[in-house]
């Protein structure tokens, strides 16, 4: 099977490369006998990367330690839920997986659009087989994951501990669905400019694609978040650490371009603007890709033999080098035939939008890359914490957060003053309302908590304002159509789809705002020296210790268990039970919190030492709203959904397209 695994990455880079020169040759000759062979290398190439991937992981599977990667990355006693997930724990199974995930994209958007003769498709799909070949590449000569070892241990050295919990199983794969599905908006934007077919088509085409990169991407963040909390011990979930920053670049400016689109489809306006963000998303993402594997950062994120920081970095190059020359060479073609007809107006709130996004954005990446420029021009890395962070773009996060209220309850092209009252007045009452209501219970004392309650306030507006949204428009199927406002409003949200579904995204972006404004804000934390039978207090909070005791939980773990109970007004709440894990063959213990969670505030403990006499150091957090995130993440991921699911209105309108459009080769007979 690794002979095979080995064979099957060979053919599956000579193929694509086939499959790339055939492509050009066949669009810059008219070639149908070229284009018709081309086509059959997509699900080739599918095929032969899928066939290696199983090749890779049977050899986890079976701890066959001949292969350099499964040694470093598996043993024996690990289990076959981390055995399965060692798969992308390291650098070469993790290229193995991207590239999977991309062939396997790619072969999803061949076989659904097969059978429609666009001029775009081709093109697509020689540029995604194109990014397909860099990897495979990299595969085939850098970085082996079939690298052999001539005396075969006994047994590997195993998983990073840190590594070994659940979120392993889910956050990357995520995070990877969404960073790898970006090609494919980047592949119709490239043939689009190729093919001069500069209309909104290539939207269309890949919207969903869009929605669901930018889904599983935003997935992807918070569920790191989750795992950075439970895991690492430090009782926060974002850190703004370079590899984070890394993931949260290309979401912002996927957000920007998911909301400046709607311009374009309704006005005709924007293609520059548009066609830049959806390049820029890409460029990002293998920005991203470049950070985790440079090793010019240091990262608990990053991985250890990161060494293709230059290979990286010249991809990047070519890329940002072909879509500067495309956007140029393409300019007269992408002017738009409309211009803004006021700032007042749900378009100028829609490009103000983009702009805070983007602001975000550059101010993340300079502070991502400062440390590294701080390094090549005076040989000393300063770095960049969270203070530089918070301090930029906390005030322009409150800004897109005024935005998400202001954007849907302004009028397209012109806004008039006695417009603006009427919509403006019921939500402006609501946040002053709200503000009179929160001002006996927050206290103002600094900058910082004058800005949390400023975002409580803003969340109650834009509350309002989409909860209004929604009132209208059911009250108005109720007197139109007699209908119930239950049945009004289902009824209303599955007829448009789009805009309702992305109103409640919106509503679980206001309770991520929220629930960071309260935890950032309000969380309280103590770490204490404690003997059993003393206590600690905090925030009303009763903290008692009871015992220390050790637990084998394999031939390679051993687990030290502390027991705290919890009460409050002298009633038991909850016990904790931190621990550290102790791993065979490794010096650093991990550090396993306890943590019970509701609405209001988790209570966060964790084992920080311990001792022979049985005394342990303790920390107890009590962190306010930090569940209001993870509401926020399904209410998005509801959302989405509804954005997403078919439409039928939508399906005919596009195949009415489609056939209006060129095919996409009409050789002359000969």
């Amino acid at each position: 099977m690794n002979n095979l695994g080995e064979f099957a990455l060979m053919l599956a880079f000579a193929t694509a490369l086939y499959g790339v020169v055939a492509y050009v040759m066949a669009a810059r000759g008219n070639r149908i006998d070229l284009y018709l062979s081309a086509d059959k290398t997509p699900p080739i190439v599918w095929g032969c990367v899928t066939l290696a991937s199983i090749a890779l992981w049977k050899a986890f599977l079976t701890d066959d330690f001949s292969l350099e990667y499964v040694w470093a990355y598996s043993n024996r006693q690990q289990a076959t839920f981390y055995k399965i997930s060692s798969f992308w724990g390291g650098q070469k199974g993790s290229l193995l997986f991207w590239t999977l995930l991309l062939s396997s994209y790619m072969a999803a958007v061949y076989f659904q659009n097969r059978d429609k003769k666009t001029v775009l498709v081709p093109y697509a799909m020689s540029v995604m087989l194109s990014i397909t070949l860099f990897f495979l590449f990299l595969l085939n000569f850098s970085t082996n994951p079939f690298e052999r070892i001539p005396l075969p241990p006994e047994d590997g050295r195993g998983l990073n501990p840190l590594l070994q919990n659940y979120w392993m199983v889910i956050h990357p794969p995520t995070l990877y669905l969404g960073y790898v599905g970006f090609t494919v908006p980047f592949a119709f934007a490239m043939a689009a400019l190729i093919t001069k077919n500069l209309d909104d088509g290539w939207i269309r085409l890949t919207r969903k694609w869009t929605l669901i990169s930018w889904f599983f991407l935003c997935m992807g963040n918070l569920f790191g978040a989750q795992w950075a909390y439970v895991e690492l011990g430090w009782g926060g979930y974002w850190g703004w650490d370079p590899v984070e920053n890394a993931a949260f670049m290309p979401l912002l400016v996927a957000t920007a371009f998911l909301h400046s689109i709607m311009i374009q489809e309704k006005k005709d306006m924007m293609k520059v603007w548009n066609m830049s963000l959806v390049l820029l998303t890409f460029v990002m993402t293998i920005f991203g890709t470049f950070i985790t594997r440079s090793g010019l950062i240091q990262s608990v994120h990053s991985f250890d033999e990161a060494t293709l920081g230059y290979i990286f970095l010249g991809f990047l190059c070519v890329i940002v080098a072909a879509c500067v020359t495309m956007i140029l060479k393409r300019l007269p073609e992408l002017r738009s035939k409309n211009e803004l007809d006021s700032f007042l107006s749900r378009e100028s709130s829609f490009l103000f939008n983009n702009l805070v996004l983007l602001g975000i954005g550059f101010a993340t990446f300079w502070g991502t890359i400062f440390p590294i420029l701080s390094e090549a021009a005076r040989g000393v890395k300063i770095t960049v914490g969270p203070p530089f962070y918070n301090q930029v773009n906390v005030p322009i996060g409150l800004a897109l957060l005024a935005l998400i209220g202001i954007g849907p309850i302004i009028a397209w092209r012109r806004a008039s003053w006695a417009n603006l009252k009427k919509s403006f007045a019921r939500p402006t009452a609501a946040g002053l309302a709200s503000a009179a209501a929160l001002f006996p219970f927050v206290p103002l004392q600094d900058k910082s908590q004058a800005l949390t309650y400023l975002a409580f306030v803003l969340c109650a507006f834009v509350t309002a304002t989409i909860l209004i949204e929604f009132f209208k428009g059911a009250r108005a199927r109720m007197e139109l159509h007699g209908e119930s406002f239950a049945a009004g409003l289902a009824t209303l949200v599955w007829r448009n789809k789009r805009r309702y579904g992305g109103y409640i995204v919106h509503i679980g972006v206001v309770l991520i705002f929220a629930g960071i404004a309260g935890s950032s804000s309000y969380s309280v934390e103590l770490q204490k020296r404690l003997k059993p039978g003393e206590t600690l207090e905090l925030r009303g909070y009763t903290f008692a210790y009871k015992k220390l005791s050790a637990v084998e939980a394999s031939d390679v773990k051993t687990r030290i268990i502390a027991q705290l109970d919890v009460t409050r007004d002298g009633r038991h709440i909850w016990t904790a039970l931190p621990e550290k894990e102790f791993y065979k063959g490794q010096n650093q213990p991990v550090s396993e919190v306890s943590l019970y969670s509701t609405w209001k505030e988790d209570l966060y403990v964790v084992l920080a030492d311990f001792r022979e006499d049985e005394s342990i150091t303790v920390k107890a957090h009590v962190n306010p709203m930090v569940s209001w995130l993870w509401y926020g993440q399904w209410v998005i991921a509801f959302g989405t959904v509804i954005c997403m699911w078919p439409d039928r209105l939508e399906r005919r309108r596009r195949l009415e397209r489609f056939r209006q459009q060129t095919a996409a080769f009409a050789p002359a007979q000969e």
